[in-house]
């Protein structure tokens, strides 16, 4: 089972790199062939809002940067970990940035999921999804909003299963074994 943790840490920001060494680990534990990609480290480009990615070469954005392998890797992936700073409840710009990238996972034409409008998966098979935020502070409303954006973003990439949890910037690795 491949594991893909995407670190959406913000330049000076140690605790959600440390976080990812935790996680990788403990899923590495627990029989998962997990990896990690620093999303600050790679070059990623703003999605241009062009949608060729849908209809000139479908599944695949016309920039040619590591966006297109970021994407790639999360499709190969039996579960992707957004892993990120929590930002009033959502994610960083970095792994917003990334999964902006990502909307080619998805076909531009729609059906109804229980009775709401979705797009249509484009491939037979799609990663679960685990939402992974780190606070500096308890905080039950940016955890309530983290929780629901996770569910929203796993019903939109047809996710087969997904779940959210909030990591204490300083906490412990036993901490963050038994909080996953």
């Amino acid at each position: 089972m491949n594991a893909l943790i995407l670190d959406g840490a913000l330049p000076g920001d140690n605790a959600v790199p440390t976080v990812a060494h935790h996680l990788q680990q403990a899923l590495m534990k627990a029989g998962w062939n997990a990896a990690v990609i620093a999303l600050r480290a790679q070059k990623i480009a703003y999605c241009l809002g062009c949608f060729d990615c849908w209809t000139k070469s479908p599944g695949v954005c016309k920039i040619d940067d590591d966006g297109r392998r970021v994407t790639a890797a999360m499709l190969a992936s039996d579960l992707v970990v957004y892993l990120t700073p929590l930002t009033f409840g959502g994610y960083s710009s970095e792994l917003k940035k990334a999964l902006d990238r990502s909307i080619c996972l998805v076909s531009p034409f729609f059906t109804r999921i229980d009775g709401e409008v979705h797009h249509q998966p484009r491939y037979d098979r799609y990663p679960a999804l685990l939402g992974v935020g780190v606070s500096a502070a308890p905080d039950d409303g940016q955890a309530a909003i983290f929780a629901r954006l996770i569910e929203r973003n796993a019903l939109n990439l047809h996710a087969p299963a997904h779940g959210a949890v909030i990591i204490r910037a300083d906490d412990s690795a036993t901490t963050i074994e038994q909080a996953l």
